[in-house]
């Protein structure tokens, strides 16, 4: 267990924060959702304070391609990924996780949030941006909440 450190707020700026994000196949909206937030936790340079999760309740074998392309138009490399399966004791840990409108998930002690999402899977690169461009919208409002408003690049 670690100490808290006092900020000048009286923030503990040293706990460690989970942020997970889900769906049923984790090929598509989780995975946008995982890219984004890995890239807000290291403009805000927040690597020691947030763990990132994904997963879902029946993995697909990979992530669309449709997605792996709408993500790398905006600079995000999700070659690579793989769909993995998330654990009870796993969102169980989280201090949030994100749905994608995909779930009833209830967790004691979790703050959830569904995000009623298309699945991009088997949708045109055009719906696609609009899905990747929501998702951001979406991240990046949970860092802003839980962090501050970021106010640098």
């Amino acid at each position: 267990m670690t100490t808290p450190t006092d900020t000048t707020d009286d923030e503990t700026t040293d706990e460690t924060t989970i942020l997970t994000f889900m769906c049923v196949r984790n090929a598509g909206r989780s995975q946008m959702a995982t890219a984004f937030a890995e890239r807000e936790r290291d403009r805000r340079g927040l690597g020691d304070r947030v763990e990132i999760r994904t997963g879902g309740t029946a993995p697909a074998d990979s992530v669309h391609d449709v997605v792996v392309e709408a993500l790398a138009e905006v600079g995000l490399d999700a070659n690579g990924r793989t769909p993995r399966e998330i654990s009870d004791a796993s969102l169980a840990e989280s201090d949030f996780v994100a749905t994608m409108g995909c779930s009833t998930l209830e967790l004691d002690d979790v703050d959830t949030d569904d995000w009623d999402l298309e699945d991009p899977g088997e949708r045109p690169i055009e719906a696609v941006r609009e899905i990747r461009d929501e998702v951001e919208r979406r991240v990046v409002a949970v860092f802003d909440e839980r962090f501050g408003a970021f106010d640098g690049e």
